[in-house]
């Protein structure tokens, strides 16, 4: 396999380039009479799509609306694989000819090169942080799988150009560009991204996402353990750089005493496993996080080489975000949204039928 495709029973493959004429998704494996329109995946697309505005985002202005080209009948998903398309609308692929020739460093230019023996220069191709939007529309579409089970994901920003968060807010988190639960922090957080843009600059921050009432007992051993197949998913992301799960690497200056989670009758007493033990869910909140790193397209003169080995000065510029931040928000809650809705299928079985939904624990027949 090619690497495009996510998931074993919810499978998603997703296609297209920053600068080609569209980009879109697959998804093969989502259960039949489940309620799909396109107002449902647009809603989880205008939260991620560029040119809406503020110090961190791109000029480029794209609409970013989407078509259901399969898969569906009168409303409802028919079983068969549903086919996503988003049309490109502002790609500007002449702005990008000076670098034809030339890597840009922080981006794949170099080692698409190296593994292809070919790269595109416009954005990047495939490698682009566009190609993210396709994962967004597949998330919606997953997230009608979890609605069964009333699982609820959530993403937010908890630091950005090292401005952290002292607040957990969630009311806050849709009332502000950034997706910040601390109001006070996201006006730090926007003047310091401000700053790095005039500067030419750019900068990263941390990204945190939850899942809310997901049944214990998701993931398998021994590969496929739930917190490997989060941190799989968010590293998946280009932008990604690092990964925690719970108490993340503060597990590493803690005691055993202080980061197990002591259990009582109304269960877990804490949090620190992040929901998940020994790969397997154990039914608290799923708590991951993810280190974004900064934009590597920057107006600051950089060393590079060409596609010939020569030195080469370096000055990127163009329309581009001073910050993953916020639009990698809606991917990585996408991305959760999928890790869950794939285990949950292939833990349960669903059958919609008229009004019931009968779902059915593959491992011992039960219903639940």
């Amino acid at each position: 396999m090619a690497g495009n495709t996510f998931g074993k029973a919810f499978c998603v493959t997703t296609w297209g380039e920053s600068h080609g004429p569209a980009l879109g998704a697959v998804i093969d494996g989502c259960p039949p009479r489940l309620r799909l329109d396109e107002a449902l995946i647009q809603k989880a697309l205008d939260k991620r799509r560029p040119g809406k505005g503020g110090p961190v985002e791109t000029a480029r202005k794209e609409p970013d609306r989407v078509e259901i080209l399969s898969g569906t009948f009168e409303g409802l998903t028919t079983g068969t694989p549903i086919s996503l398309l988003i049309w490109n609308k502002d790609a500007r692929s002449k702005s990008y000819d000076h670098l034809r020739e030339v890597f840009r460093p922080g981006h794949g230019d170099y080692t698409y090169l190296k593994r292809y023996g070919i790269r595109d220069h416009r954005g990047g191709g495939r490698s682009s942080g566009r190609e993210t939007a396709a994962r967004v529309a597949a998330g919606a579409v997953a997230q009608l799988v979890l609605d069964l089970l009333e699982i609820k994901v959530t993403a937010y920003t908890v630091s950005l150009a090292g401005v952290d968060a002292k607040k957990r807010d969630m009311a806050e988190i849709e009332r502000n560009r950034l997706f910040c639960p601390d109001a006070a922090a996201c006006q730090k957080m926007e003047e310091a991204a401000l700053n790095a843009r005039k500067r030419g600059d750019s900068v990263g921050g941390i990204v945190e996402v939850q899942a809310f009432n997901v049944p214990a007992g998701l993931g398998e051993p021994v590969f496929d353990k739930m917190d490997a197949e989060v941190a799989k998913a968010f590293m998946s992301v280009g932008a990604v750089k690092a990964v925690e799960i719970g108490s993340g690497i503060r597990a590493a200056y803690m005691t055993g005493s202080q980061n197990n989670d002591p259990i009582g009758p109304e269960g877990f007493l804490s949090n620190n496993a992040g929901g998940i033990l020994a790969g397997i869910t154990n039914g608290e909140p799923i708590v991951a996080r993810a280190a974004v790193k900064p934009i590597p397209s920057i107006s600051m003169e950089q060393d590079t080489i060409d596609v010939k080995g020569h030195p080469r000065k370096l000055k990127v510029g163009g329309r581009h975000d001073a910050s993953a931040i916020p639009r990698i928000v809606p991917v990585l809650k996408a991305m959760m949204q999928l890790v869950l809705a794939d285990h949950l299928l292939r833990r349960f079985q669903i059958e919609i039928t008229g009004h019931s939904t009968i779902i059915r624990d593959r491992t011992n027949g039960r219903l639940i």
